[in-house]
């Protein structure tokens, strides 16, 4: 498994547990909005290596858009959730 599906894979796994009700405000609004922080950078990782891996990168471009405006709240969720899904097929599907 390259560099750039390990981060995909880990971004989305991330990005799915935030996306569950109630877990992931509460997981955001405890750590004073910080994993909305520590997701950005990840994510920005994430591109950076899949663009130099020439592998696709716009589910990291989501998830640096879903990193800025996830602090609403059911905007934050629906992101969280679509940011999960298209990293996960990026990571599993075949080359």
């Amino acid at each position: 498994m390259s560099n750039a599906k390990a981060m995909k894979l880990l971004t989305g796994v991330v990005e799915a547990v935030l996306a569950i009700p109630v877990l992931g405000g509460l997981i955001v609004l405890a750590s004073a909005y910080w994993a909305l922080v520590v997701m950005c950078v990840l994510h920005a990782a994430t591109l950076i290596i899949s663009v130099k891996n020439h592998d696709s990168y716009y589910g990291s471009i989501l998830g640096i858009v879903t990193s800025l405006l996830a602090w609403i709240p059911f905007l934050g969720w629906l992101l969280h959730l679509l940011t999960a899904v298209l990293l996960l097929i990026s990571a599993l599907r075949r080359d």
